[in-house]
This record gives C-alpha cells, sequence and structure tokens, in this order.
C-alpha cells in the first residue's frame, strides 16, 4: 500500500498536468484556431488566452490570417497563334474566413493554383503571342476578377496576381530578337538618312546663299566697272572733240591699228574700213601739199628741209600705199579661196589664187589706169 500510494499521486499530478494541457490554448496574434466539440463545430478561439473543455474541445485546424504569397511552378499555355509558352504566375491572397476556409474546402491553395492555371489558359488561349507579351496588365486584371470571385465562397481574398515570366519556345525567341535587330536597324538607316538629309539640305542653303552673295558682288563689280569704262570713253570722246582732230590725225590712227588688227594665228579674213582709203588720199593730199609748197620755197635751207620732208611724207605714202594693196591683196585672197571652196556641186572647185598673182594684176591694172 505504501508503494502504490506515491505511484497514485504521480497519475493524479500527471493527469491534471494533460488534462490543463488540454484545456487552457494561447493562440498568437494574426491566427485563429478552428474548435469541434465531439466532432463539431463549436467556435473559432480569437488571439490570446484561451479555456478549452479537456477531452471534449479539439482543434480542428491553426489558420494563419495573414496576406501570403504563393508561387506557382511554370505552365505551359497555348496562344491564339498556336504557340506554346511557359508562364509563371504569382498569387497575393489572404483568409478572411478560417470557418469556410476549413470546411468549404479540403485544400484551398491546390485549389487556388489549379483555378489560376485553368484561368490563365483560357485567357492566354484568346490572344496570340505578341499581344500576350505586351498585354500583361490586361491579363493580371482578368485573373484577379476571376479569382476573386471564386474563391470568395472559400473565404479567401486574392488581393493580387502577377505574371512573373513568359517564356515563347526558342526558335520564337531567335526570330524575335532577329526581328528586334532588323527594326533597330531600321530605325538607325532612318536616323542616319535623316541626318543625311538634314546635311544636304543645309550644304545647299549654304551654296546657294554664298551663291548669290557672289552674283550679287559679281554684279555690283560689273557695275562699277561699266560705270569706270562709260566715264573714261566720255572722257576720251570729250577731249576728241575739244581738240577737234584733222583727217591726217584720223588716217595716222588707222595706219597705228591695222597691225594689232591683223595680227592673231585665227584672223582669216578681215574688213577694211571703207573710210581708210579717203583717209589715206588725205594723207597723201596733204603730204602732196607739203611738198608743193616746199618746191616754192627759195632758201637752201628751206630746200634741204622741204627735201627732208617730202622724202619723210613719200616714204609715208609708199608705205600707207603698199599697206593698203597689202589689206587689198588679202581681202582678195581670202574671197578667192571661199569662193573656190565653196564652187558649185558637180564642178571642180576653182584653183586658188596666190597673193603675188593678185598683186601682179592689181600693179598692171594700175599702171594701165
Amino acid at each position: 500500500m505504501d508503494f502504490l500510494l506515491p505511484v497514485l499521486l504521480i497519475a493524479v499530478a500527471v493527469i491534471g498536468v494533460v488534462t490543463l494541457a488540454q484545456a487552457v490554448r494561447i493562440v498568437p496574434q494574426q491566427r485563429q484556431d478552428v474548435v469541434e466539440r465531439l466532432g463539431r463545430y463549436k467556435r473559432t478561439l480569437d488571439p490570446g488566452l484561451n479555456v478549452l473543455v479537456p477531452f471534449i474541445d479539439s482543434v480542428r485546424t491553426k489558420v494563419d490570417m495573414r496576406e501570403q504569397v504563393v508561387s506557382f511552378p511554370p505552365q505551359p499555355v497555348i496562344t491564339s497563334d498556336n504557340l506554346v509558352v511557359s508562364i509563371d504566375t504569382v498569387l497575393y491572397f489572404k483568409v478572411v474566413d478560417s470557418v469556410r476556409a476549413t470546411y468549404e474546402i479540403s485544400n484551398f491553395l491546390q485549389a487556388i493554383e489549379q483555378l489560376t492555371v485553368t484561368t490563365l489558359r483560357n485567357v492566354i488561349g484568346s490572344l496570340d503571342l505578341e499581344r500576350a507579351l505586351t498585354s500583361r496588365e490586361e491579363i493580371n486584371r482578368h485573373l484577379s476578377g476571376v479569382l476573386d470571385e471564386t474563391t470568395g465562397r472559400w473565404g479567401i481574398k486574392v488581393t493580387r496576381v502577377e505574371i512573373k515570366a513568359i517564356e515563347p519556345p526558342p526558335s520564337i525567341r531567335d526570330s524575335m530578337e532577329k526581328q528586334m535587330r532588323a527594326e533597330r536597324d531600321r530605325r538607325a538607316a532612318i536616323l542616319n538618312a535623316e541626318g543625311h538629309k538634314q546635311s544636304q539640305i543645309l550644304t545647299a542653303e549654304g551654296e546657294k546663299q554664298a551663291a548669290v552673295l557672289r552674283a550679287d558682288g559679281d554684279r555690283q563689280a560689273r557695275i562699277l566697272q561699266a560705270e569706270g569704262q562709260a566715264k573714261a570713253v566720255r572722257t576720251v570722246f570729250d577731249a576728241i572733240h575739244q581738240a577737234n582732230p584733222s583727217q591726217k590725225v584720223l588716217a595716222y590712227q588707222y595706219l597705228q591699228a591695222l597691225p594689232q588688227i591683223a595680227n592673231g594665228s585665227a584672223n582669216k579674213v578681215w574688213i577694211v574700213p571703207a573710210e581708210l582709203t579717203k583717209a589715206l588720199e588725205g594723207m597723201g593730199g596733204a603730204l602732196g601739199g607739203l611738198s608743193q609748197m616746199a618746191g616754192d620755197a627759195p632758201s637752201p635751207e628751206a630746200s634741204d628741209g622741204a627735201s627732208q620732208v617730202e622724202r619723210e611724207a613719200d616714204e609715208a605714202a609708199r608705205a600707207a600705199a603698199d599697206a593698203a594693196r597689202e589689206i587689198h591683196d588679202e581681202v582678195r585672197v581670202a574671197e578667192a579661196q571661199a569662193a573656190g571652196s565653196k564652187g558649185p556641186k558637180g564642178l571642180p572647185a576653182p584653183e586658188p589664187v596666190s597673193p603675188e598673182s593678185l598683186r601682179t594684176d592689181t600693179t598692171e591694172q594700175r599702171e594701165r589706169g
């Protein structure tokens, strides 16, 4: 008996401790415990100290009331243009009713995952690849609406759904990279063309303004040069009229200008002014008058001076006559050669006439005259 009493006391103490442990429940913050009594829902334990009926009440589930994040593995989805893409999703949710989350569905996490995959396939199946890649916000809103409507009766609130990645097949990725590279090359070519165009336009504008300024400068220079030449001609003309030159001076000026007119390798035919003959006749008359005046002078000194003047006049007259004859002969030779080169069609061209024959004919005609 003495041995059984301590054992009994120990057993009673153990039973008391176990009973106390079953009766007292401490629930942490942001958690709710669902309590059942004899297999039936009794109540929900709030955070803090709670007392249960030992061996009658039991805790069915411990529900975390905080917002939770679940990342689902990549799921293959077929787009409307028959391309298989792999989509990763991230789901944010929280339990708002622990009783319904416990009794309305057996495993709400698995249910949310399957519902997310099914809804995602429905949404992506109505979009092509390009739109699926650029419409993430639209897909997220659609998923959130469907999940929130379905999980509401489970006591779960879906706060946000995010598509983490959309991975097209490797061949499609290569094509997309090539397309992107081609697009960037096209933009670069367009920018280079625009820059070249602007450069050409600016260069053309600069050349235009430079040409206008250059033309304006040339015009003003020519105007000033023409005005200067006009003033010079006017001055010379006024000086000539004021000096009132005689026929002798004009004839001498004709003779001075003839070598300059005839000078040049390209001069084949040139025209002798009609006034040259009259000028030479006037000069010859003047020289003859000088010689007559020299013959009437009685003194020897005057006779020597007159003879000297007469000789110089005769030489000038002979030089003028020779120049006139040479000019006349050259003109006839040129006319004869021009007439010979343009003979009638079908007839031989006349033989060229030499300047010596023409000069001989002219001398003979003058002697006969």
